[in-house]
């Protein structure tokens, strides 16, 4: 049994798992918080768990965590390795053999997830880690940072699909959002699933 599989949420978040972007956006703010949060998880003692990226907010993250100290452990696609975008200064660079591999791994070494601003591979990425939770395969807390209102159409998609009955309210209030890292940080630290995980019978077919 994997470790995200019934885990919980008693112990603090130590370990947390950030999906952002290989382009670093349009916006310099995006930068900016990507810096902002990776002092903040080094400076708390947590560890970074990223794709293990050089380039973009991924970088940036890595980086900014990094120079003050902080563990980072990236967990990369040997073929993108071979791109040469891994970062060469982690304090634990992971190597696997596909996207999904290292989709698991993260998954396992993480207690808690977020999202930076990012495209189609950060929201795949973040969006899954949701079903997990939505399906009670996992506990941990996950949360949007809204840099910006980066995210801000996005949600008020979320709200339609609830509206439209494809997504239950109790599902749609598990996701976290915050402007600030500290704020989104600590509102993970108290997160609470619902009680029942998602469930499928013919009323809801």
């Amino acid at each position: 049994m994997r470790r995200h599989l019934g885990s919980t949420t008693e112990a603090m978040v130590q370990a947390v798992c950030v999906f952002c972007g290989s382009s670093p956006g349009a916006d310099p703010a995006y930068r900016e918080e990507a810096a902002a949060l990776g002092r903040l998880l080094a400076e708390s003692g947590k560890t970074l768990v990223y794709g293990g990226g050089s380039v973009g907010l991924m970088g940036v993250l890595a980086d900014a965590a990094l120079a003050h100290g902080g563990k980072v452990i990236g967990v990369i696609p040997q073929s993108l390795v071979d791109r040469e975008v891994g970062h060469s200064t982690l304090t634990d660079l992971r190597v696997v053999g596909s996207m999904h591999e290292r989709k698991a791994m993260m998954a396992d070494l993480a207690d808690g997830f977020l999202a930076l601003p990012g495209g189609i591979g950060t929201l795949e990425e973040f969006f899954e880690i949701w079903t997990w939770g939505q399906l009670g395969l996992h506990r941990k807390p996950f949360g949007l940072l809204d840099v910006e209102g980066f995210y801000q159409p996005m949600l008020a998609f979320l709200d339609c699909l609830v509206e439209q009955r494809f997504v239950k309210p109790e599902h749609r209030a598990m996701l976290i959002v915050a402007r600030q890292p500290v704020t989104l940080l600590a509102a993970m630290e108290v997160y609470t699933p619902p009680p029942v995980p998602k469930w499928i019978n013919q009323e809801s077919t």
